[in-house]
């Protein structure tokens, strides 16, 4: 009997990989060159206005921003200033996107490429994501394609953040509200490397350049990515290792961001809290193979938490007191 179940699970396994396409569309492919082509547009403008910034010892201006975009017919060549920050941030998030494509290829999960959202914001992009056709089938499968992703980015992003804060200029004033529109937060692993490389120093009167501003970014995204909420890649390493836990956190944690928002750290928390509530009452499919996970891999789980908490952020951008 045992000997027969085995038979009829490789007919099953089998079966169920020959239905997955050997790679995605060639549609797919042609919709992620498009969508990673208007992404280094917006993302050139941005880096920009950094580059600007960080020449005259100022803040980024956003009034200045939808200007930065006449230049494409304007002086097209004045937007490769741009292309440290956009060429730092676009391989960090590329990095992260191709570590959860290649995790679906190893567990024969049929993915799309990565997509690249667009958008004239400070950032010029809403960050990347792929789309998986596939369920998944085991919690090894939910946890290596939650976990590849960050973990690789966060890994590209260390060196640009490295480089950022070493060649940080001091700009005392840099925090007062005649100088700045925005005030950006420091993750604790850039507060870290600051009081290494800048010690007695505040971090407000710190301006990164452009390729220190993309890895900032970038762990903004990973910090975001990482919430242990709903289908996010911190939802997914948690599900992989306690359904209940996936439950319970799914609605408090939101709920946590909206207080965020309530006490003023960041009003983008009401975005994001509300977002994660509806996403909490989203149907997820079930995992065929619940077995839990191996030590290397709760060890993984460990140092993804490690990396959450060395990105995130409870106010990582705030309008200076007085600023119009």
């Amino acid at each position: 009997m045992p000997a027969s179940a085995d038979w009829s699970s490789d007919l099953v396994r089998q079966w169920y990989y020959a239905q997955i396409p050997p790679r995605p569309s060639t549609k797919s492919l042609v919709l992620a060159v498009v969508l990673f082509s208007l992404t280094l547009c917006t993302c050139l403008v941005a880096g920009t206005q950094f580059a600007v910034a960080y020449a005259h010892n100022e803040a980024v201006s956003i009034d200045e921003l939808f200007l930065a975009f006449t230049l494409f017919y304007k002086n097209p060549a004045g937007l490769l200033t741009g292309l440290p920050f956009a060429g730092t941030l676009l391989g960090i998030l590329l990095a992260h996107e191709l570590g959860h494509f290649f995790a679906c290829r190893y567990h024969h999960l049929h993915s799309s490429y990565p997509f690249f959202i667009p958008f004239p914001n400070l950032a010029g992009t809403f960050g990347a994501f792929i789309l998986i056709r596939s369920p998944m089938r085991t919690n090894r499968a939910l946890f290596d394609v939650g976990a590849s992703g960050p973990i690789v980015g966060f890994l590209f992003a260390i060196p640009a953040l490295v480089y950022g804060v070493l060649y940080a200029r001091v700009v005392p004033g840099l925090a007062n509200p005649a100088h700045a529109e925005l005030i950006y937060g420091t993750p604790p692993l850039m507060r870290l490397l600051e009081s290494a490389f800048h010690p007695g120093v505040s971090p407000d009167a710190l301006l990164l350049p452009p390729i220190g501003r993309a890895a900032w970014v970038a762990l903004f995204v990973t910090s975001l990515n990482l919430i242990p909420v709903a289908q996010l890649d911190g939802g997914h390493i948690l599900r992989s290792l306690s359904v209940r836990a996936h439950r319970v956190l799914s609605l408090a944690l939101p709920i946590g961001l909206l207080a965020l928002g309530w006490l003023h750290f960041w009003e983008g928390w009401y975005i994001w809290g509300a977002l994660l509530l509806v996403m909490r009452f989203l149907r997820i499919p079930p995992i065929y193979d619940p077995a839990p996970l191996d030590a290397r891999r709760r060890l993984v789980a460990f140092l993804a938490l490690v990396i959450f908490l060395l990105c995130f952020m409870p106010s990582p951008i705030s309008i200076p007191q007085g600023s119009s």
